[in-house]
């Protein structure tokens, strides 16, 4: 997928086009309403820092999206289409069928509806089979659930070619396994929203006490376990085997009503009045990248979807990985980034903390560069930092580009010692920092040889850069003249 097409502007629409221009792809775009280019882009500038703090992959840049006047101009320039149109079956048919008209044989297309039958979608298709439902959830450009549904006709490929090009763009693809109305992420959402009319309707809360109920206790846990683990995880040391026994019983209680319950003016009143006060869509984003970022270390629900993305865009910024014979530079360049909003203190300059972390992903692209990867890293061995020492030069602003450079000062099987310093575009030093790393065994916690393949590519890296001059700040220690 080199050009992501678009067709119908709002929200969720700008929602796809700030995600794909982060993966550093072209979007082409159009909307028949008064006004939509403008307010799209305008859409993509206020998302653009929430995504930017996400990862962007090489090439990233609003610049990228190109505006077209109907939807048959996107179905030829684009070599992925996702049709984002109002929620009704007749206009989604109808614009489904006039992209597929135009479309490329190849070319996959996607309705982002949010609950109806893709067969029914494909109705009116010549190439029904390329059709395929890809419900994404709002904001597109932070939350990584996409519901994959195919129709009766749908092809399996399609539905791989789907998947494929939703996991590029940092996505986790959901395949539902059978077609059925509202898939399965909004009929969980329906049956607790009705349960919480009724709760409305019949005086036992009020909006903001639902909304209570789910942010201080059961929103919590599912951000980053469902419903069975959070079952299971009640069983204790029994598990879900022990909940069913236990909580089972409870299914014949009447605990739930899930018929909706009439919308009268006075519950519809309470319920608009209740989300008058609702936090900007900036405090949601911001909460959303903090919860997910939470996750990451635990490789849990959106915590994980992160750190692939983050996986794809160092693999896709790093050199390739090194091989017997290959010439190494000296010193290594091995990573840039620039300085994010969210590393400034109060002083308007990167804080303390955040030139360790920048350093980090220092060392995580060198640790690519040598094969520790995601795969080195499931099999159990990791380089852990044992000590480090930075020297700050100067200081960095938001939005400053940084470079940085890697010189392997000694290596043997079960230590590593660098020296990273940290550049401004003209090459000068804003920081420097030595790191003594050891290899471990993460199972046990203790130190083990380095894996065969990665030493070698250390110990060359050792030697290439044996001969360049050792830095000043190397082996230095804090003290006051005597």
């Amino acid at each position: 997928m080199s050009t992501f097409g678009i067709v119908g502007a709002g929200a969720i629409g700008s929602g796809w086009a700030v995600r794909t221009l982060a993966a550093g792809r072209d979007v082409v775009a159009t909307d028949h309403a008064p006004g939509a280019e403008a307010k799209l882009r305008a859409a993509v500038d206020r998302a653009w820092p929430a995504a930017r703090r996400l990862g962007l992959l090489p090439g990233a840049d609003p610049a990228r999206l190109r505006w077209v006047d109907d939807a048959a101009a996107v179905a030829v320039a684009a070599s992925f289409v996702q049709e984002c149109v109002p929620e009704r079956e007749s206009v989604k048919r109808e614009v489904l069928a006039k992209l597929d008209a135009a479309a490329p044989p190849q070319v996959v297309i996607a309705s982002s509806s949010s609950g109806l039958l893709p067969t029914r979608l494909q109705a009116d298709c010549s190439h029904p089979e390329r059709i395929v439902v890809g419900h994404p959830f709002n904001p597109v450009y932070l939350l990584p659930l996409v519901e994959v549904v195919a129709g009766e006709r749908t092809s399996p490929a399609t539905v791989a070619a789907a998947t494929a090009t939703y996991r590029a763009l940092g996505m986790h693809p959901l395949v539902v396994r059978r077609e059925v109305e509202g898939y399965v992420a909004d009929r969980l959402q329906e049956a607790l929203w009705r349960e919480a009319l009724w709760l409305v309707t019949r005086g036992v809360a009020t909006p903001a006490e639902i909304d209570e109920a789910i942010v201080y206790g059961p929103g919590l846990r599912w951000a980053g376990m469902g419903p069975a683990a959070v079952f299971h995880l009640a069983g204790g040391d029994g598990g879900m085997a022990h909940a069913l026994d236990h909580f089972g019983p409870g299914l014949d209680l009447p605990w739930t009503d899930l018929p909706p319950p009439p919308m009268t003016d006075e519950l519809r009143a309470a319920l608009v009045d209740a989300t008058a006060g609702t936090p900007p869509a900036e405090l949601r984003d911001d909460y959303l990248l903090a919860v997910m970022q939470a996750l990451r270390p635990a490789g849990l629900g959106g915590g994980r979807t992160v750190a692939e993305h983050e996986g794809r865009r160092l693999a896709a910024t790093a050199p390739s990985r090194w091989q017997p014979g290959d010439q190494v530079p000296a010193p290594l360049e091995l990573y840039r980034c620039r300085v994010e909003p969210e590393w400034v203190d109060y002083n308007l300059h990167m804080g303390e903390s955040f030139y360790l972390f920048a350093f980090g992903w220092a060392s995580d692209a060198l640790f690519r560069y040598v094969g520790i990867d995601e795969g080195y890293r499931e099999a159990g061995h990791s380089f852990y930092t044992a000590e480090s020492h930075i020297t700050y030069r100067r200081e960095a602003a938001s939005g400053d580009p940084l470079r940085f450079t890697t010189q392997v000062l000694a290596v043997d099987e079960k230590r590593l010692h660098l020296f990273h310093a940290m550049l401004d575009d003209d090459g000068d030093e804003i920081a420097t920092t030595e790191q003594m790393l050891l290899h471990v065994d993460t199972g046990s916690g203790r130190t083990t040889p380095t894996l065969p393949g990665t030493q070698r590519a250390l110990e060359a890296i050792a030697a290439a850069h044996a001969a360049l001059p050792r830095p000043t700040d190397a082996g230095r220690v804090i003290g006051t003249r005597r």
